[in-house]
């Protein structure tokens, strides 16, 4: 079994949370070097998930430089993605970015290219699609079962759970709130499920309603700091795709509503149409009646990669992109489709501030 080297640049939350549990699944990877710019992150990661004599760096390039990974994964704010992953790439490592691929779809163009140019994998923390309820809908979407989608729904929506941890709530670090951070999921997801990767232009909203509340806020992880909070608290966009497809995209942090979903999407076709509001439903017609399928997850169904049936999205994330690496065949997340997420987010945020469409000019 052939053993990869990897480097895990960025030892916060999404690294401990996600990223380092799930490698150390894998019976095929080493983890040999830790980066973070709090050197007592990088080292306590070390001792925890690292093989023996594990190195740990305050620098990426001298990481890149001295250990020479075959595998990085980049679990740093937003606006650091662009620069680690291409640097990376360069250095001939393969690269799985935490979401969102960038801040803006410049970056995420720049990284694209990086890996085209260097012919290593490339691809985006977007894990969602490996829960079963994703899996299965791609399945029908895929044979055709809903027909042609030309209208879907992305949510993410949260009631009153802003995160109060971490850079979150910093726009220059992270380059927006709510939609950039749960709201690319919800549109990752709705954009694979249609097939549909041609954006025409899309309309943005975007709301500091309940930001600039101090204390009793309600928030499930303590009261925020509106000094603090320079991103959005809601945002909402009206996305057309060229073929005439629409997408509605909600996205908050904190609203009044009991309206509480995320990582979903709904979508209506002319066959049939489903939603993840209740568990996986799908809806259609059948003999001149109208019926709701809802499919049994509590049983085990068939694995996405070898040995995975019943594992957390999370671990069929790294287990399938290692895979990739080792079978020399796409990762399920593929570069162009995280840069199209990212362009479109971009796009509701400059509708936003301008009050005005913002069309897509795609090559």
């Amino acid at each position: 079994m052939e053993k990869f080297r990897t480097a895990v640049i960025g030892c916060g939350g999404i690294a401990n949370g996600k990223h380092l549990p799930s490698i150390s699944t894998l019976k095929n990877v080493e983890l040999v070097a830790f980066c973070d710019l709090i050197v007592e992150r990088a080292e306590k990661a070390a001792k925890e998930y690292g093989v023996e004599g594990a190195k740990v760096y305050t620098d990426y390039k001298e990481l890149l430089a001295e250990v020479k990974p075959d595998v990085v994964h980049v679990c740093t704010p937003n606006r650091a993605h662009c620069q680690i992953t291409c640097d990376a790439l360069e250095a001939g490592c393969h690269v799985l970015c935490e979401k969102p691929m960038a801040i803006c779809g410049a970056d995420a163009k720049k990284m694209l290219d990086t890996a085209k140019k260097t012919g290593k994998k490339l691809s985006i923390g977007y894990q969602s699609r490996y829960r079963a309820d994703s899996q299965y809908l791609k399945a029908e979407c895929e044979k055709g079962a809903l027909g042609e989608i030309y209208y879907a729904k992305a949510h993410a929506v949260r009631r009153r759970a802003v995160p109060t941890w971490g850079v979150f709530l910093n726009e220059y670090e992270q380059g927006g709130g709510p939609l950039i951070d749960i709201g690319t999921h919800a549109l990752d997801l709705t954009l694979w499920m249609m097939d549909n990767y041609r954006p025409k232009y899309c309309v943005g909203t975007k709301y500091r309603k309940l930001a600039d509340q101090k204390g009793n806020t309600g928030n499930i992880w303590g009261d925020w700091d509106p000094e603090k909070f320079t991103v959005e608290d809601s945002c909402f966009g009206f996305i057309v795709m060229e073929n005439g497809a629409t997408i509605n995209l909600e996205a908050s942090w904190a609203l009044n509503t009991l309206d509480v979903i995320e990582a979903s999407t709904s979508l209506s076709g002319t066959k049939a149409g489903a939603d993840m509001r209740a568990g996986l439903r799908i809806n259609g017609v059948e003999n001149g009646r109208q019926y709701v399928l809802k499919p049994d997850f509590s049983a085990g169904g068939v694995a996405f990669v070898e040995g995975d049936a019943g594992q957390k999205c999370e671990v069929i994330e790294a287990w399938q992109f290692y895979n990739a690496i080792a079978t020399d065949t796409d990762p399920c997340v593929l570069p162009e489709q995280a840069y199209i997420v990212s362009l479109i987010l971009e796009g509701i945020y400059k509708s936003a501030e301008t009050g005005k469409p913002y069309y897509f000019e795609l090559d």
